[in-house]
């Protein structure tokens, strides 16, 4: 999990100022995939070029065979799709901290008030403990990042498919041409266990996705209850 301590710290702070729908993605994010991962696929793919059994021993045909069934392995595509679904989320991060940032230096402004002309503007997006709420400029940020993580993560579960053509590992593979001067059968270790793991990362993309799309709409709601009760709070004021 060592190389995953980065990224688990800075998503981690994430947590600080997200929904609890965001909270659980989070945890989904840890726990089911970047955990899962780390801690049991590597056993079971291991060298999967290495583990494959082709019934010719020709000289770069296993290379050939293998290179043309998975141009990338699936372990090192989770590991892609992780890291870049990830992104928009840190991307958010930073523009909090940002925010954050901007509104302690005004903080210190209005502490020195009396000694500065003209009015200062309060802090808008957080509060003295740096607890920042979602509205404004940093809502639409909240929300893009999760739009831009729906259409990620469904462009990396079709592309899945694409780039393997199969959703259960197959348990051979048959593949000619190239270094392979006969009709050539590739056997693949492990298939069955290697099929849970697929059908349990794409689960979880799914989820992640159903998560997203649910936090969207949790967001929107709340935000218009929320006009609509200022809304009533001045009616009834008049």
């Amino acid at each position: 999990m060592g190389e995953w301590s980065l990224l688990s710290e800075m998503l981690d702070k994430v947590q600080l100022h997200s929904t609890l729908l965001g909270k659980v993605w989070m945890s989904v994010l840890f726990i089911f995939r970047i955990f899962i991962l780390a801690a049991g696929v590597d056993q079971i793919w291991g060298d999967e070029q290495a583990n494959m059994d082709c019934n010719t021993k020709s000289p770069g045909c296993k290379n050939a065979c293998y290179d043309a069934s998975f141009p990338i392995s699936h372990t090192r595509f989770w590991v892609l799709q992780i890291l870049i679904v990830s992104t928009p989320t840190l991307i958010y991060l930073g523009h909090v901290l940002l925010v954050i940032r901007k509104e302690n230096k005004l903080r210190r402004r209005l502490e020195q008030k009396d000694a500065l002309n003209g009015v200062i503007k309060s802090p808008k997006y957080s509060d003295e403990h740096g607890k920042v709420h979602l509205k404004g400029a940093l809502l639409v940020s909240y929300m893009l990042q999760l739009l831009f993580k729906i259409l990620l993560e469904v462009a990396f579960i079709v592309g899945q498919y694409f780039i393997y053509d199969f959703i259960l590992m197959p348990d051979k593979i048959t593949f000619e041409g190239g270094s392979c001067q006969t009709h050539t059968n590739c056997f693949i270790s492990r298939p069955t266990e290697k099929s849970v793991f697929i059908i349990f990362m794409l689960a979880m993309a799914v989820l992640s996705v159903i998560l997203n799309i649910a936090e969207m709409f949790q967001l929107t709601i709340s935000k218009i209850q929320e006009k609509r009760r200022r809304r009533s709070a001045l009616i009834l004021k008049q």
